[in-house]
């Protein structure tokens, strides 16, 4: 366990957008690594992080072999084909849990950390401005019940376009014991961190990845997307500043309570070679 023996630390990183997204959260990682300062958890939204829609099992797996322990997802999960050949082998990947019965992967994972001590992540998707998926208060409630008899430390990752549904659902996850929540989708970090009813809370998490741009894509489509209401399609936005995101959170593992919570937000020029192992 990191720092006080009575805590552990989890780091959240907020949606990972292309390359640039994934080189600076390696890059993030490797500087903590060289510090000494490693989580014990580290947990990433990767739905953007294939060319900013979806996930490759080739990413998948660069991901993993940076030091993510669990990676959460949205409603772009579904954008690389591949996701279908692999997802349901992929012991560090969760989709959003409130997809209709018989998707493949699943919608929650048991992680197992040292001295035999279990993290519960769930993730889920919101329905206002979303396209339509089964209600998450039923079915994320009834799975966190579940959940509470095996560990109670619980960590939900809420896909939500809506600010309001996302604190709304956020207090209602702490009232059943959810240890911390992060809301994810909008990509654009929030400054209201908060511990209420023991439970670590941010409506967004923000976004790694090349700070020029709108939301980690190119401004030149997005603008002509705003000012022609054609569709074009996105690319992700390059550029020489890199942006990381994530928040990061203290529990007790005896309770699953939050004990602290801050944003992270650093910024960098990106390296010459981007393409180094």
């Amino acid at each position: 366990m990191s720092g006080d023996e009575k805590t552990i630390k989890i780091l959240f990183f907020g949606d990972m957008v292309g390359k640039p997204g994934r080189y600076a959260v390696r890059d993030y990682i490797d500087e903590l690594r060289k510090k000494d300062e490693m989580p014990d958890f580290i947990i990433a939204n990767v739905e953007n992080a294939s060319h900013g829609f979806g996930l490759t099992e080739k990413n998948y797996n660069e991901i993993s072999g940076y030091g993510v322990d669990c990676m959460t997802s949205g409603n772009h999960i579904w954008d690389k084909k591949d996701i279908f050949n692999y997802i349901d082998n992929a012991d560090k990947l969760v989709r959003p849990f409130n997809y209709p019965a018989g998707t493949p992967g699943v919608g929650s994972r048991i992680f197992e950390i040292q001295n035999g001590l279990k993290i519960a992540v769930v993730n889920a998707l919101g329905r206002v401005f979303m396209a339509p998926v089964d209600s998450v208060w039923e079915c994320v409630r009834d799975e966190i019940k579940r959940l509470k008899e095996i560990t109670p430390i619980i960590i939900v990752d809420f896909h939500a376009e809506a600010t309001a549904e996302k604190i709304c659902f956020g207090r209602f996850c702490s009232e059943l014991g959810v240890s911390a929540f992060f809301g994810t989708h909008t990509h654009v970090q929030t400054a209201d961190e908060q511990i209420f009813n023991n439970m670590a809370y941010i409506t967004d998490a923000g976004f790694s990845g090349t700070s020029d741009g709108v939301i980690g894509m190119e401004y030149s489509t997005s603008l002509s997307r705003f000012t022609t209401v054609i569709p074009d399609r996105y690319d992700v936005a390059e550029g020489d500043i890199t942006q990381v995101c994530a928040v990061e959170v203290e529990l007790n593992p005896s309770t699953g309570y939050a004990v602290a919570i801050k944003r992270v937000f650093c910024s960098r020029n990106r390296k010459e070679k981007d393409e180094r192992p």
